[in-house]
């Protein structure tokens, strides 16, 4: 359907990919995947028609409809949220417009033998073409629909946009697109806005409606759930698997072995034969012998073996200093905004060493319960924390908060003190920026870098208890497992607020639940949490 032909792009001096080919058919489904930096941002924009490569083109069917979702974006501030969504049928509806207006003025004129007249005449009739060729469709009740999907209620139609989160704008134009039913939807990082049950619903919308789709996620479980086929950017190309990620995973690692093994005997037989040209290189009766190995060497081409990041599997926490033995007490808080309630007499105890998830839909509460711990608002109740509790807080919008002048290196050079400072190239060698990388500017990182730079922060004075909003959002797979994999070691407490099923299983032991204005607590990992979930989901719709 769609062909991406021999497209290369020039970033920086440097070569991001080059010669890249392949082609989007019309029900595929593709995990577009890579570290940060790899170009995958760029793969999108280019096949979206945003951004033109250095060299190569795409190709697509005339009449074909392509959106596209970006990482971050704000919807107009001007009309209600059914206003702003009732958008995606602008061009049906402009369309309807200019027909009605080209009837009228065929009404009116009376040069009927006129070149002008039989124009008016081939253009109704070619847009009449189009649109009597589109289903009828019940406007108002499909937008109705696509908003409760995406965790909206009856209540927010009429509100205005203005009123609303990022996030939440970013659903309004995540509405607009499924509405358009194109024939290919490119989505960057779609779920880092959504809730549990908002992810699910997309789901099974991507699978069950959609054409054809494209899709850079960092969600694990969300890439495996949709997807069919996966496309790897990797040191400027591509490595196209029929296959969804877990299974491209293993055979990945097949591939690099193979690579391994093919470069290590490849090189055995260069070290072999300029052992034998030093050898005889003086000696006249193998001087043809020692030319024809010379030539053979010149013309080789090197085996190359993709790059694994191995550096960074080093990444641990500094050690926690010891707590009090429950460093957070929550008994009876409540949180009103005006005569809006947050959350009523909310309780929670959590012991040292536990790791805990915040989990809930978008609003009910889980960063207003983060801010009242952090002491950053007032509320009604008691919230304590115990003795010689240091808190290290990573926030949603932590990454826009960095200065873009500044270097990777000069970021953390000001806020290093004491011996850390002496361990600042391995600390973001650990992150991936090492050598050259540290001297990049902030403002060329793309969004994972700006986060994985963020979180570096944390790692400057020891804690013991870590309160991270959304760390995963813009985090590639492989800096996301690190992540979690250091997590894991961490001695201290750590309360994570996260939508991220992947990233919460085997990390959490206990979930907190935010809803109804009410904070309930499940004595379970995120798995058998999500088992009940679906249970009491079903019970409700029976009784529906």
């Amino acid at each position: 359907m769609i062909s991406v032909d021999s497209i290369s792009v020039i970033h920086g001096g440097k070569p991001l990919f080059s010669e890249v080919s392949f082609s989007i058919n019309e029900t595929d489904k593709i995990a577009l995947m890579g570290k940060n930096g790899a170009g995958k941002s760029t793969m999108l924009k280019i096949i979206a028609g945003l951004s033109k490569p250095s060299k190569g083109g795409v190709s697509a069917p005339k009449d074909a409809v392509i959106a596209y979702l970006p990482q971050h974006l704000l919807t107009a501030d001007d009309c209600s949220v059914m206003e702003e969504t009732s958008k995606a049928f602008a061009a049906y509806l402009s369309m309807q417009k200019e027909i009605e207006a080209l009837n009228e003025e065929l009404t009116v004129r009376t040069d009927y033998d006129s070149d002008g007249y039989y124009k008016i005449i081939e253009r109704v009739s070619e847009l009449s073409e189009k649109f009597y060729a589109i289903e009828e469709v019940n406007y108002e009740a499909e937008v109705e629909k696509v908003l409760l999907g995406l965790g909206f209620e009856r209540k927010d139609f009429t509100r205005p946009t203005s009123e609303f989160s990022g996030g939440w704008r970013m659903r309004i134009e995540l509405a607009k697109i499924l509405l358009q039913k194109p024939d290919l939807i490119l989505l960057d990082e779609p779920t880092n806005h959504l809730d549990i049950e908002s992810i699910q619903w997309l789901e099974e919308f991507l699978t069950q409606k959609a054409k054809a789709v494209v899709v850079i996620s960092h969600d694990r479980a969300f890439v495996d759930n949709i997807t069919t086929r996966t496309i790897e950017v990797t040191m400027g190309r591509i490595y196209d698997y029929k296959a969804k990620y877990s299974h491209y995973l293993e055979l990945r690692k097949e591939r690099r072995e193979q690579q391994q093994k093919q470069y290590d005997e490849q090189q055995k037989m260069i070290a072999d034969n300029m052992q034998f040209i030093e050898r005889f290189k003086g000696t006249y009766s193998k001087t043809l012998q020692v030319q024809s190995r010379v030539k053979m060497l010149e013309k080789l081409d090197i085996v190359e073996v993709d790059e694994v990041d191995n550096s960074a599997l080093r990444l641990r926490f500094p050690p926690a200093p010891r707590s009090g033995k429950y460093p957070v007490i929550v008994e009876e808080l409540t949180k009103t905004y005006g005569d809006h309630v947050v959350f009523k007499n909310a309780s929670m105890t959590i012991e040292r060493g536990q790791k805990i998830a915040f989990v809930g839909k978008n609003g009910e509460g889980k960063s207003t319960m983060v801010k009242a711990i952090m002491g950053q608002i007032d509320f009604q109740g008691k919230c304590e924390l115990a003795h010689n509790t240091h808190i290290g807080y990573f926030a949603q919008n932590q990454a826009s908060l960095l200065d873009e002048s500044m270097t990777i290196f000069d970021t953390i050079d000001q806020l290093a003190v004491g011996e850390i400072r002496t361990k600042i190239k391995d600390l973001l060698g650990a992150f991936m920026f090492g050598g050259e990388e540290s001297a990049k500017k902030v403002k060329v990182l793309s969004g994972g870098e700006k986060t994985r730079l963020a979180l570096i922060k944390l790692l400057l004075e020891p804690v013991n208890l870590l309160i991270l909003d959304e760390p995963t959002n813009h985090l590639d797979m492989k800096t996301k497992d690190i992540i979690k994999d250091a997590l894991k070691a961490f001695d201290g407490t750590l309360i994570l607020v996260s939508h991220d099923r992947d990233f919460l299983d085997g990390l959490v032991t206990k979930v907190f639940e935010f809803g109804n204005k009410r904070v309930k607590e499940h004595f379970e990992d995120i798995n058998g949490f999500l088992r009940d979930k679906k249970l009491e989901n079903l019970r409700e719709v029976e009784r529906k």
